[in-house]
């Protein structure tokens, strides 16, 4: 006899064997779990030197010279003689953060002011899009740095203000979603049935429309890395020495092409964070172009 699964579970099971089956989300995840492993097992792969801060990479000396790497120091030291080692084991934990705590926030804005704006529409509709208008009429990353420069310097301020600007994307990709939802027939037949509209726009449209949200802000994980990365590339982020994958590259400016007769020579104090900068950005990329194809209705049944 045939066993009756619930439709929630087979469309999961679908689409879990989609994502399986493309190449891409498999090196994706791969690369994504091999970034968590590291982040998870930072005290161990690099125990701490510092017990009052973590994230403080250790320097011997005050030298300008980068250093090779050696038994030591295995990825060698950049400028001023702090770890590169140390700084890519706990940069993935700073990598993680800035992502998880910007998406994080700006989805949780964007979300319930896309569901406010597409359930009700009419004048509530206009006021909130307008205000999403104005705020993508200035670019994302002169609008960050001069909240950033405004309330102060670091990489704390770098998240907020990443999060009070990025939440713009999210509304139009949330209202997108609603306004076909909420002529719906069962949207009209839960209103018939005296249903709050809390309880409709959370249990009947936000379930149906939040996937295109999903694909968005697991792309979105990356580029915010790279966005934080060039904030304190430029200064304005994380201070120097500490374990940010965008602060090393910026501690090795004066060293990314080395003395005329060997240019190559302190390749390892940009390659290496910048390395771990583009992987992490690309598993993220790798799963959200999964995850695209496993929710499209016109592409997951092909």
């Amino acid at each position: 006899m045939p066993e009756n699964k619930h439709p929630r579970l087979k469309e999961l099971k679908f689409t879990l064997s989609k994502i399986l089956r493309n190449p891409s989300a498999i090196i994706g995840f791969s690369l994504l779990f091999f970034f968590v492993g590291v982040a998870a097992f930072a005290p161990y792969l690099a125990p701490p030197k510092n017990i009052h801060n973590n994230y403080l990479v250790p320097h011997e000396g005050f030298s300008p010279t980068p250093k090779p790497p050696s038994a030591k120091h295995i990825f060698g030291t950049t400028s001023g003689q702090y770890d590169i080692y140390y700084g890519v084991i706990w940069g993935t934990r700073t990598a993680f953060k800035i992502g998880g705590i910007v998406i994080g926030l700006a989805t949780l804005i964007g979300v319930t002011l896309g569901i406010i704006a597409g359930y009700y529409g009419g004048v509530v509709d206009e006021i909130i899009m307008r205000g999403v208008d104005i705020v993508f009429a200035i670019p994302l990353l002169i609008l960050v740095m001069a909240i950033v420069v405004a309330f102060g310097t670091g990489l704390d301020k770098v998240i907020i203000a990443l999060a009070l600007v990025k939440w713009r994307s999210y509304v139009r990709v949330m209202r997108s979603g609603i306004l076909t939802l909420r002529d719906s027939d069962f949207v009209q037949a839960a209103k018939i049935m005296g249903v709050s509209d809390f309880k409709i726009m959370i249990r009947h449209i936000l379930p149906n429309s939040i996937y295109p949200v999903i694909v968005v802000g697991t792309m979105d994980m990356g580029s915010m890395v790279i966005t934080a990365s060039f904030m304190s590339f430029l200064g304005l982020g994380a201070p120097r020495g500490y374990a940010d994958w965008g602060q090393m590259v910026a501690s090795a400016r004066n060293y990314i092409v080395g003395p005329a007769h060997d240019p190559l020579k302190f390749w390892y104090t940009v390659v290496i964070p910048g390395l771990c900068i583009i992987l992490f950005v690309l598993s993220w990329n790798l799963i959200g172009d999964a995850l695209r194809d496993a929710f499209d209705p016109k592409q997951r049944r092909r």
